[in-house]
C-alpha cells in the first residue's frame, strides 16, 4: 500500500444518523442484516433509546476516500458499559481505583445486540486500501479528537475480523451457542439427529408445556396487532424489572420497527385460557434467525425453552434459514442442539500502562475461553457427537 493512497483516507464522526444520507448507508450496509438497516438504527434514535441521556450518544463513523463517503459504521460515545455484552466493568473499575477516567469511550457496535455482523461498512475500493495498522491508527486518532479514552469494536463478521487482526492489538474472544439447520424439513428431522436420551428429554419438555394447556400463536410483520405488541412489551419489561433494571427499549421503538421493517419481524405469543402469558420477538435476516427479546409475568415449566428455542427452531426451518442465533450466553442451549461458536471484539486503549495490563488479561482470558469452547463441543447431543 502506498502512503499517498492512505493519505486520501479520513475518518470523522457525526452525532445523528440523519447526517448520513440514507441511500449512502443502504448502499454500504445492504439489507441482509436487520440490525444494520438504516431503519433499525434510526428507530433507536428517534425513540430516544440511543441518546446522550441514556448513555448512548450517537457518534457514527464516516470514512472518506478523496473527500467522498466510502464507508460508515454504527458507533456511540458511551458513558457506561451497559447493554454491550462484552464486559469491561473490571477495566473501568481499575481506572477508577487509580483515579483516572475510563469514560467516555467510543463503541462501534449495534446497541443491545450481541450478534455477529459487519461493523465496518466499507466500499470495496476503500477496503482494498486498508489494513489493520491503518484502521487502528484512524480509530486511535479519532478518540483523541472526541475526548474518549478508548475504542471498542464488538461482534464483527469474518471479513472485518480479517481486516482488524494484528498480533499486537487487543483482541478478545467469547463463546455463544447457535443452532444450525442441516436441511431439516421439520422439527422431528432435527430431533432425529440427536441421541435417544436427548431426543426423549426435549419431547418430554414440549409435552409438559402442552399439558399446562398452553398454546402458541405466531404473528409476522405488519400483521402484528397493536394489542399483541403492547402485551409483548409488558412481558419484555418484566424481564428487566425482575432484575431491578430499566428496559433498554421503548414500546415506541418496537412500533417503529413494525412500521419500517416488517419483513424482518416475528412474534410468538404463548396463550393460556384465552390470555397471552408470555412472548418472544425474533428478527430474520438473509440466512439467520435472531432470537432477541422475551418475557413472561408468571413462571411455567419449560415455557422459556419452548417459546424461545423450540418455536424458534421451527420458525427457522419454516423460513429456510441456516442459522438460529438465540442470544448471548446460556450453556443450557448445548443439550438442546445449539453449538458453540467463538465471538470476537477489538479494543484500543489510549493509556500505555493500561493497554499493557489489559493485553495480558486478554491473552489469559483467551486461553480459558478456548478451553471452554473445546469442552463444550464434547457434550453436544448429536448422535456420535458429530453435529459440529
Amino acid at each position: 500500500m502506498s502512503e499517498p493512497a492512505v493519505s486520501h483516507v479520513t475518518l470523522e464522526a457525526c452525532h445523528s444518523l440523519s447526517d448520513i444520507p440514507r441511500k449512502t448507508w443502504e448502499q454500504l450496509a445492504g439489507t441482509d442484516n436487520p440490525f444494520l438497516r438504516y431503519e433499525f438504527l434510526e428507530a433507536l434514535e428517534t425513540s430516544r433509546c440511543t441518546s446522550e441521556k441514556t448513555g448512548w450518544k450517537p457518534c457514527h463513523l464516516i470514512f472518506r476516500l478523496k473527500g467522498e463517503i466510502a464507508g460508515v459504521a454504527p458507533a456511540y460515545l458511551k458513558s457506561h458499559s451497559m447493554g454491550e455484552y462484552v464486559f469491561d466493568w473490571a477495566w473501568a473499575d481499575a481506572y477508577r481505583r487509580y483515579g483516572m477516567e475510563y469514560y467516555p469511550k467510543l463503541l462501534i457496535a449495534v446497541p443491545f445486540t450481541p450478534s455477529q455482523g459487519a461493523r465496518l461498512l466499507l466500499a470495496p475500493q476503500l477496503r482494498a486500501l486498508l489494513d489493520s495498522q491503518v484502521i487502528h491508527g484512524l480509530l486511535d486518532t479519532l478518540i483523541g479528537r472526541l475526548g474518549a479514552h478508548s475504542w471498542h469494536l464488538l461482534f464483527p463478521d469474518a471479513q472485518d475480523q480479517q481486516l482488524l487482526h494484528q498480533e499486537d492489538q487487543l483482541h478478545r474472544i467469547g463463546c455463544q451457542f447457535h443452532w444450525h439447520n442441516r436441511n431439516y424439513g421439520c422439527f422431528e428431522d432435527f430431533l432425529g439427529e440427536l441421541t435417544s436420551r436427548k431426543r426423549k428429554s426435549i419431547r418430554k419438555e414440549r409435552r409438559q408445556v402442552a399439558e399446562q394447556d398452553i398454546t402458541f400463536t405466531r404473528f409476522h410483520g405488519s400483521d402484528i396487532p397493536d394489542q399483541v405488541l403492547a402485551a409483548f412489551y409488558v412481558f419484555y419489561q418484566a424481564t428487566y424489572l425482575k432484575r431491578g433494571q430499566r428496559p433498554y427499549l421503548t414500546q415506541q421503538f418496537f412500533e417503529k420497527m413494525r412500521e419500517a421493517m416488517p419483513e424482518h419481524l416475528h412474534v410468538i405469543m404463548a396463550v393460556k385460557e384465552g390470555a397471552m402469558i408470555a412472548g418472544a420477538l425474533f428478527l430474520s435476516g438473509r440466512d439467520t434467525l435472531y432470537g432477541r427479546y422475551w418475557g413472561c409475568l408468571e413462571e411455567y415449566s419449560h415455557l422459556h425453552f419452548e417459546t424461545c428455542y423450540y418455536k424458534g427452531i421451527e420458525l427457522a426451518i419454516e423460513l429456510g434459514l441456516q442459522t438460529f442465533d438465540a442470544g448471548a450466553q446460556g450453556e443450557h442451549k448445548l443439550v438442546r442442539g445449539f453449538e458453540p461458536m467463538l465471538t470476537h471484539s477489538w479494543h484500543g486503549i489510549a493509556h500505555p500502562g493500561f493497554h499493557e495490563a489489559i493485553e495480558a488479561f486478554t491473552r489469559e482470558e483467551a486461553e480459558q475461553v478456548m478451553g471452554y469452547y473445546e469442552d463444550a463441543k464434547t457434550v453436544l447431543p448429536f448422535r456420535q457427537n458429530d453435529g459440529a
